[in-house]
C-alpha cells in the first residue's frame, strides 16, 4: 500500500453488483432431437421480478461465496455456472481481469427458472464491466453459448422467443403481467425430464420455420386480454415428462389453478417451477399469501413477469 502524508492512494474499488433475474417460459415447444443429442426447441421467456445477486470484487485470483437461502443448495463451488462461464471467458480474453465473486442464492435451485444460467449471465455482465467489453463482443457471446442452453437469453434479460438449442433468440414486447411463481422445493434434472420425453436422435416433430410462421404473438400495442388468449393456445411439452418423474409438479398446478382469479396456470422450463397468471396485482399478491399460508413448505412468490 502506497500512501503520501495521510493520503491513502491505494483505494479499494467498490464491488460491482448485478441481479439474476429468474427465467421464465411462458411457452416451451420441443422440436425434435438433433443427431449430436440436443433437443430443437422454440420458447417465449420473459423474465420475473425476483432474482439473486452477485457482487464481483477485483483481484487477482478468482473465487466464488455463496450465501443466502439458498447457498447451501448450489452444490460444489467448482460446479457453479459462475466460474464456468468466467473461465470460458479467461480463455477467450486475453489478461482478462476477473476477481471474488460473492452470490446472495434466492432463488430456488434446479428449478427450470434458469437460476444457475441467470448468475452466469450476470456474471459475464459483470466481468463486461470490468473490462469495458460490450455484451455483443462475441467473446462473450460465445462463453454464454458454451456455459449452457439458458445463459445467452438471461444475459440481455429481456422478453425474447428462444429457438435452436437456446442459441437463436428474438426481441418481443410483451407486457407485465402479475403472476404466483411456486417451487415445492424438489430438484428436478434437466437432462431427466428430456430422456422422459423418450425422443431419439434425429427424431423431429417439427419445424422451426414452420412454428415460427405459425405462431405470431400479439404485438406491444397488444392488451393483456389478447396476449392471455394467445398463450392459451399454446404449451409446456416438458410437462408431462417432469410430472412422470416429480409428481409434485402436478399438485403445484392443481393448486394454482384452484387460485381465485387465476387466468393461466403453466410449469416453467423442465420444472419444478410453475406458475399463475393473473388480472391484477392485488389478485396475484393475495393469492399468493393464501398459497403461502397453506403450503409453508413450498417457495412462493408474488410479482411480475415481463
Amino acid at each position: 500500500m502506497t500512501t503520501h502524508g495521510n493520503i491513502d492512494t491505494d483505494v479499494k474499488s467498490p464491488a460491482l453488483a448485478d441481479e439474476a433475474r429468474a427465467k421464465v417460459n411462458l411457452t416451451l415447444r420441443v422440436l425434435g432431437r438433433r443427431a449430436d443429442g440436443y433437443h430443437d426447441l422454440a420458447s417465449l421467456v420473459v423474465f420475473a421480478d425476483c432474482a439473486d445477486r452477485l457482487t464481483l470484487e477485483a483481484g487477482a485470483e478468482l473465487g466464488l461465496a455463496t450465501s443466502g437461502p439458498g447457498g447451501g443448495e448450489c452444490g460444489a463451488t467448482s460446479d457453479n455456472l459462475v466460474l464456468k462461464a468466467t473461465r470460458l471467458l479467461i480463455e477467450r480474453v486475453p489478461d482478462l481481469q476477473v476477481g471474488v465473486f460473492a452470490l446472495d442464492k434466492r432463488l430456488p435451485v434446479a428449478a427450470g427458472i434458469g437460476g444457475g444460467s441467470a448468475d452466469a449471465a450476470a456474471a459475464l455482465r459483470l466481468l463486461a464491466r470490468l473490462n469495458a467489453l460490450g455484451l455483443d463482443d462475441p467473446r462473450i457471446m460465445e462463453a454464454a453459448r458454451l456455459t449452457g442452453a439458458d445463459v445467452p437469453v438471461c444475459l440481455a434479460s429481456q422478453s425474447s422467443v428462444m429457438t435452436g438449442i437456446g442459441e437463436q433468440l428474438s426481441s418481443v414486447r410483451v407486457p407485465k403481467m402479475p403472476c404466483v411463481m411456486v417451487n415445492p422445493r424438489v430438484a428436478v434434472a434437466t437432462v431427466e425430464v428430456f430422456t422422459a420425453l423418450g425422443l431419439r436422435k434425429g427424431e423431429i416433430l417439427t419445424d422451426v420455420t414452420d412454428v415460427v410462421r405459425s405462431r405470431k404473438w400479439p404485438t406491444e400495442e397488444s392488451s393483456v386480454e389478447e396476449w392471455l388468449k394467445a398463450l392459451g393456445h399454446a404449451a409446456n411439452d416438458l410437462e408431462a415428462p417432469a410430472i412422470k418423474i416429480q409428481p409434485v409438479v402436478g399438485d403445484v398446478l392443481s393448486a394454482l389453478r384452484n387460485l381465485t382469479g387465476v387466468r393461466l396456470v403453466r410449469m416453467s422450463g423442465s420444472g419444478a417451477t410453475c406458475f399463475a397468471l393473473f388480472d391484477s396485482d392485488a389478485e396475484a399478491q393475495t393469492a399468493g399469501q393464501m398459497l403461502q399460508s397453506s403450503r409453508p413448505q413450498w417457495w412462493v412468490h408474488a410479482g411480475t413477469l415481463g
